[in-house]
């Protein structure tokens, strides 16, 4: 059985991420989406979530094609994988090539675990839709 892992804070739910987890599961058997922490998303990107970890958690349980979400509190992704065995781990193409890309391939080859490239959606994204919100709130305080 081909068991997938998708990783993402999933934050500001948007096609972008649908795109992923449909897709994802189209490559495998059974599909595991960790859900970052608020913590970790602090600790790793340096932006809090606008969406409570609870709330995006619940959001991508609900997708059909998600067979578990779990949140994930492990820096490490080696660390989230001795937990859950998953035999292929799904990223963004967006990260093919880059020295993260690489390093991910390279670290979980040595385990036997593939690293999957899936198409990411270049029309839209959180860091997009964050900027709009700021730029929202910003002209919204400026006519007060």
């Amino acid at each position: 059985m081909r068991v997938g892992y998708a990783a993402g804070a999933y934050d500001l739910f948007h096609i972008g991420h649908l795109n992923i987890l449909r897709q994802a599961k189209q490559h495998c058997d059974y599909l595991i989406a960790g859900v970052v922490s608020d913590a970790m998303c602090e600790q790793v990107k340096g932006i809090k979530p606008f969406i409570p970890e609870e709330e995006r958690l619940s959001i991508v349980q609900s997708l059909r094609f998600v067979d578990e979400a779990i949140l994930e509190t492990l820096p490490d992704k080696l660390d989230t994988w001795r937990d859950l065995r998953f035999t292929v781990f799904f990223k963004g193409d967006d990260w093919r090539g880059t020295p993260k890309g690489l390093d991910l391939e390279q670290r979980f080859h040595e385990h036997g675990v593939d690293v999957e490239y899936l198409p990411y959606t270049l029309h839209t994204s959180s860091t997009k839709l964050r900027l709009a919100l700021e730029n929202f709130e910003s002209i919204a305080k400026a006519n007060r």
